[in-house]
């Protein structure tokens, strides 16, 4: 079966090497930057899931389940649970919809809002562990985007 890149790649040779995969090298760039972000978030009680939550909800307060799970990729039944624990935590309140009680709204605590403070050093952090500039990590952050986008329609 002959793919639509196949003859953009024809006559290569493709390495099955480790240390050549492209996957390998984003799968333990991922596994490095978590266990920064593990570093970063102990000391506020988070978790990486849990920090990315309460940034969607930092930058917009009080939204729907699947409007948090299409940012962040994630589908309900993965959600509902990590916002089921911070609940429990005291960092989000969840409550039905009185519109449409097939939704379910995320709103802050006043103790989910305060974190916002003491998370301001997390991206500050980051920046210098990676020692690239901010436009550099935007050009990476991008350019991943981008490729994400394209798997995601299929790649090929």
């Amino acid at each position: 079966m002959e793919t639509k890149h196949s003859s953009r790649n024809e006559g290569k040779a493709v390495s099955q090497l480790l240390e050549h995969q492209f996957c390998f090298s984003v799968y333990a760039t991922s596994l490095a930057l978590n266990k920064l972000y593990r570093k970063l978030l102990a000391p506020l009680e988070l978790t990486y899931p849990q920090y990315l939550v309460l940034l969607v909800l930092w930058e917009s307060d009080d939204q729907t389940v699947s409007d948090i799970g299409s940012r962040l990729f994630l589908d309900s039944a993965t959600l509902t649970p990590l916002l089921k624990r911070m609940e429990m935590q005291g960092l989000v309140n969840r409550e039905r919809s009185s519109k449409d009680e097939r939704q379910v709204n995320i709103r802050l605590t006043p103790t989910g809002r305060g974190l916002q403070a003491r998370a301001k050093a997390v991206p500050e952090s980051v920046l210098c562990a990676s020692a690239c500039s901010d436009k550099k990590l935007a050009e990476l952050g991008a350019e991943l985007d981008a490729l994400r986008a394209r798997f995601a329609d299929g790649g090929l």
